[in-house]
This record gives C-alpha cells, structure tokens and sequence, in this order.
C-alpha cells in the first residue's frame, strides 16, 4: 500500500511541476470538461462524480478557483446554491495536460 502512495506521491508531484496543478484539481478539470452539459455543476454533482467528500470537493473548489482555473455562479432559481464551470485559463490549461501528457509511474500504469 505504501507503494501505491508512493507512485500517487510521484504522479501528483509530476503534475504540479509540468501544469501546476494537484491530482484533485485536474480531477475537478476533467469534470468540468463536458460542452454538451446544459447546466453546471453544483458543489454535490462534482463531489459525486469525483468521490470527494463535500469538504474535500469545497478546498478544491477555493483553490481551482484561486488559481483561476474554474469560475463560480450563483443558481438563478435558489442563490443560495452555487455553480462551477471552467474558466478559459481552465479550458486551456486542461488542453496542455491532455497535450502535454505526465508519465504515470509503472506501478499505477499496472493498476490502471
């Protein structure tokens, strides 16, 4: 198990160098990237198709948000709900990390 961390450690470190950005945040990227959808995410739809806990989900959401990458709106029909798409330095951004693609570290590549 240990190992596996380890090769995730690796990954994760890999991505922040080449695009600056955590597994989590990439994972919150790949999530957005659906032009067909017709309404965006709210904070539960991502949490569920993450598998990030709400709390998780929201410290990734601040930080994605921080660095500009996604941009945050509030529901028209209940303002007190809030909705997250990708900003355009996001959609960039997740078009060099599936251009630009990280080296997957062996052990992962076997569990994938």
């Amino acid at each position: 198990m240990r190992e596996v961390f380890r090769a995730l450690s690796e990954f994760e470190n890999e991505l922040i160098r080449v695009h600056d950005v955590t597994l989590n945040e990439a994972m919150l990227l790949c999530c957005l990237d659906q032009e067909d959808r017709k309404v965006p995410f709210s904070a539960s739809d991502i949490s569920e198709k993450t598998g990030l806990t709400a709390s998780h989900t929201s410290k990734v959401l601040r930080s994605a948000e921080a660095k500009e990458l996604i941009e945050r709106s509030l529901g028209s029909n209940d303002r007190r709900k809030m909705f997250f798409e990708l900003s355009q330095k996001g959609k960039e951004r997740l078009v060099e990390i599936k251009r630009e693609k990280v080296e997957v570290p062996g052990l992962l590549k076997k569990l994938l």
